[in-house]
């Protein structure tokens, strides 16, 4: 009984964003009391904020601006990518998608088109992988592969940013990433958007991007989310009727809360 309720309560602490306990290298998985209100969520106050700023990770911009980055994972491609295209061409808001292998060999068109619209595209690993359960050589292959891969099929001439598939990470494999060249990005806002299965329309997605909104926000949205491509471009017009403006993530100025 005492072992069914210690698992319970870490199944229920993942669900709720709380990352893993670990061990002084981890693995830690990005999760943190959601805003509210215009303040800043807790990730200042988790236990894994010290690996983040050792490695130069980021995770928001200067939170004294009322500026926001918007950011996609790219896992695969579920019909929706070129609409969310077109909202940000016409409401002319940059983004960063990451990117994995699958993607880039699937969707070649669409990788073009992204780089060529103005926006960056990130590394999000070749295999979707837990980086910390792969050795530095192999970590160091599912970023060069998927590095090689968009830098070969669009006129980007550099891949600076990297987001660890599913936000698990250590001090090793944000080392590995920062030496080969990458800073390490994570997010404050985000909610479960994921699931392709438990799509709730698109009020609800705009209702959870924006209670969440404050300064600084790096906004992570998923781009097989039928939701969000519904919901972009009231989250956008939203967003600036409260003075906000969205700016490119290479643009971003960091300012530790």
């Amino acid at each position: 009984m005492k072992r069914f309720v210690i698992a319970l309560t870490a199944v229920l602490l993942l669900c709720c964003g709380y990352q893993q306990v670990a061990s002084a290298d981890g693995p830690y998985h990005f999760g943190f009391k959601k805003s509210k209100n215009g303040q800043l969520p807790s990730i200042n106050e988790e236990g894994f904020k010290n690996v983040l700023q050792k490695n130069d990770a980021i995770f928001l911009g200067d939170t004294t601006r009322k500026e926001l980055y918007l950011t996609f994972d790219n896992g695969y491609e579920n019909g929706f990518t070129p609409k969310i295209l077109d909202v940000l061409k016409e409401k002319k808001v940059p983004a960063i998608f990451f990117l994995t292998g699958h993607y880039v060999k699937d969707k070649p068109e669409l990788v073009t088109r992204m780089v060529t619209e103005g926006h960056l595209v990130g590394n999000h690993s070749w295999s979707h992988p837990d980086m910390t359960q792969i050795s530095n050589e192999e970590l160091k292959k599912e970023l060069s592969r998927v590095k090689e891969a968009v830098l070969g099929t669009t006129r980007q001439q550099v891949m600076s940013f990297v987001r660890p598939p599913r936000g698990i990470f250590n001090d090793r494999s944000l080392a590995v990433s920062r030496a080969e060249g990458y800073t390490s990005v994570f997010w404050s806002i985000a909610y479960k958007d994921w699931d392709v299965n438990d799509q709730r329309g698109a009020d609800y997605a705009y209702r959870q991007v924006m209670a969440q909104l404050h300064p600084g926000a790096v906004i992570l949205l998923h781009s097989i989310s039928r939701d969000n491509t519904e919901a972009l471009g009231r989250i956008i017009d939203g967003a600036r009727q409260q003075g906000y403006e969205f700016k490119s993530l290479d643009a971003l100025q960091v300012k530790t809360y």
